[in-house]
């Protein structure tokens, strides 16, 4: 990787004295500057959305901080993608995507692109930060992502047709693209990744251009997995769902592999023709549900870890309480939450989470409040101990930590002071609070604990909704 050109410092520093640290930290920090000349600067984002929000919110201050760094107005240009040497042997095919550029007068609100992957006139590269990695597993999508790991690495024979299916919001188009990503990756592997309403467009322009061959040259020769979305696009529309019939057929005759989403399983998508509905059931049919309290628990622990933020448990468990279903729209509380944080430079906390969330969803929320005695009992239960054990004045480990926790849970969980917990307890209030100090310390040092205390805050849930 060559290193960034001499000013980019200097625009950092620059950039920081303008700009709320946390700000330039998660989003200007992860940038690779590369120099285009004496009249260009070519920034790398790790993703679109990072860029689309560079642009979108900060293009000013970053073009004045540029232009003053440099002495002179520089032309900036964003590409997506890490910053590497291509494979050998793979050429041009692999090359990224032309960079997108703006100069620096201007702070561009960012542009749409097609969803289409492999047309040379409209590129776009499956979005870099949506992979199987960080894709948040539980109950309610595990069949789904190991069929698409399944698919795409071809490890089952018998698997080259699979229908994603699950109302919006709920991961669909986060497996699509780690497909895409992880069919770009197999050697000699074509894939093309669309969505209905663009197959749609196409066919239709084919059409009037008498281009047919090189319509179904496309998506049928030149293909060698196809990813649709949003099949349901497609209902009414019984000359594009007779194409699409026969472009899936001609691919799976073919020894291809074809993934589609929608959001009803098949049979009830009753705008589509019957051939069409029984051709999509035909395959591995894999349902996402709404995520589980632990799942979106664990999503936004992961997205807020991936931003480098981090958000209190107690200001987590009321974004799990109050936002269930769409995983898009606990996304868009988190986004509002770190967001408004940065900006206005206020600490994460209860409060600022409750004005996220009304903002967002128009939801009051509150955490739940349960008694000292109800966390005590299922810290006890949780622990395989009893409630006398805990508030004695035994310090072994095995009652020592439970009795830890339990303090940290009544601060959380009930309107108890915190002499009150200690009289629960068997304690004074300043060893509650020493107590409550040292957990919150832990969790973020101790991976094991954090766990457990994600376990205990699920069961205490649970008792609250009881």
């Amino acid at each position: 990787m060559p290193p960034h050109p001499p000013i980019w410092d200097d625009v950092l520093r620059r950039l920081e004295g303008e700009l709320p640290p946390p700000v330039v930290a998660a989003w200007f920090t992860e940038l690779h500057a590369e120099s285009r000349g004496e009249d260009g600067l070519l920034l790398h984002c790790p993703s679109s959305f990072h860029r689309d929000r560079i642009r979108s919110r900060w293009m000013r201050e970053l073009s004045l901080a540029v232009k003053t760094a440099s002495g002179r107005d520089l032309r900036i240009e964003f590409k997506v993608g890490a910053l590497k040497c291509s494979p050998p042997g793979r050429g041009a095919a692999n090359a990224a995507a032309a960079p997108e550029s703006v100069t620096v007068s201007e702070a561009m609100p960012p542009r749409r692109t097609s969803l289409t992957a492999s047309v040379p006139r409209e590129p776009m590269a499956p979005e870099p930060g949506l992979t199987f990695d960080n894709f948040v597993v539980g109950p309610c999508n595990s069949l789904a992502r190991e069929a698409s790991l399944a698919l795409v690495r071809g490890a089952s024979r018998t698997l080259r047709q699979l229908y994603l299916c699950a109302p919006t919001g709920l991961g669909k188009t986060h497996l699509c693209r780690a497909l895409a990503a992880e069919a770009d990756r197999e050697a000699g592997r074509r894939v093309l990744y669309t969505s209905a309403e663009n197959f749609t467009s196409e066919f239709m322009a084919s059409l009037r251009g008498k281009q047919t061959n090189r319509f179904k040259q496309r998506y049928r020769r030149d293909c060698d997995v196809l990813i649709l979305e949003d099949v349901q696009f497609l209902e009414g529309k019984k000359a594009t769902q007779l194409e699409l019939f026969h472009t899936v057929q001609h691919l799976l005759d073919s020894g291809k592999r074809v993934v589609v989403s929608g959001n009803r399983v098949p049979r009830e998508l009753t705008g589509l023709d019957e051939r069409v509905r029984s051709q999509l059931a035909s395959g591995l049919v894999a349902p996402l549900e709404d995520p589980s309290a632990e799942v979106r628990r664990r999503i936004l622990r992961s997205k807020a870890a991936g931003g480098g933020v981090f958000v209190p448990p107690d200001c987590i468990d009321m974004m799990v309480e109050a936002v269930r279903g769409s995983v898009r729209d606990l996304e868009g509380v988190l986004v509002q939450l770190v967001t408004t944080a940065s900006l206005l430079k206020r600490k994460i906390d209860v409060k600022l989470t409750e004005e996220a969330l009304a903002t967002k969803t128009g939801i009051e929320a509150r955490a739940p409040r349960l008694s000292c005695g109800a966390v005590i009992h299922t810290v006890a239960r949780f622990f395989q101990t009893t409630p006398e054990a805990m508030a004695s004045r035994s310090r072994r480990r095995d009652v020592l930590v439970p009795r830890q926790l339990a303090m940290y849970l009544c601060h959380r969980y009930t309107d108890a002071t915190l002499a009150e917990i200690g009289r629960a307890l068997g304690r004074d209030h300043p060893a509650v609070g020493n107590a409550i100090r040292r957990v919150e310390r832990e969790i973020l040092e101790r991976a094991p604990l954090r766990y457990k205390v994600e376990a205990l805050c699920e069961r205490l849930l649970e008792d609250a909704k009881e």
